[in-house]
C-alpha cells in the first residue's frame, strides 16, 4: 500500500538483510497473527525463471497472499483509495458469493479485502 495508509496493523519487525528488506505486521489484538510483506521472489531457493514467473503472476493479479475482511467494504475501500493506494479492483460482487476489492502494496503484493457476511440471519 502507499506510504501512510493505515490498515490498523502494528509493525512487528522491519528487517533489512544484505540487499533485502521485509516487514512483519499484525493486528494489535492478535499477537499470534503475523503477515510478512516482502518483494516478490526473494530468497536463494528460487531460480531466475521461477522468479520471473512469480513476477508475471503478481503483475497479472493471479497470485496473492493476503485476504482481509471488514464489515464495511465501501468505507474501508474509500479510506484506502483516498490515501493513495494502488487500486487494482474496486468493490464488486463476485460470482462465488463475496463482495471484495483489491489493492497492491509498494512491493507488488496483492491485498484483497472482502465484506464480512452476516450468517446469523
Amino acid at each position: 500500500m502507499a506510504s501512510g495508509i493505515d490498515l490498523g496493523f502494528e509493525v512487528r519487525l522491519d528487517v533489512g538483510y544484505e540487499d533485502m528488506r521485509w516487514i512483519t505486521v499484525g493486528p494489535p489484538d492478535q499477537p499470534d497473527t503475523a503477515i510478512v510483506l516482502h518483494p516478490v521472489g526473494v530468497g536463494t531457493d528460487i531460480t531466475d525463471d521461477e522468479r520471473q514467473t512469480l513476477l508475471e503472476l503478481v503483475a497479472k493479479g493471479s497470485y496473492f497472499g493476503v485476504n482481509l475482511a471488514t464489515d464495511d467494504l465501501g468505507g474501508t475501500f474509500a479510506r484506502i483509495a483516498d490515501a493513495g493506494a494502488d487500486v487494482v479492483q474496486e468493490p464488486i460482487d463476485q460470482d462465488y458469493g463475496v463482495r471484495d476489492a483489491a489493492f497492491r502494496d509498494p512491493a507488488g503484493n496483492l491485498i484483497r479485502i472482502q465484506q464480512i457476511v452476516n450468517t446469523e440471519d
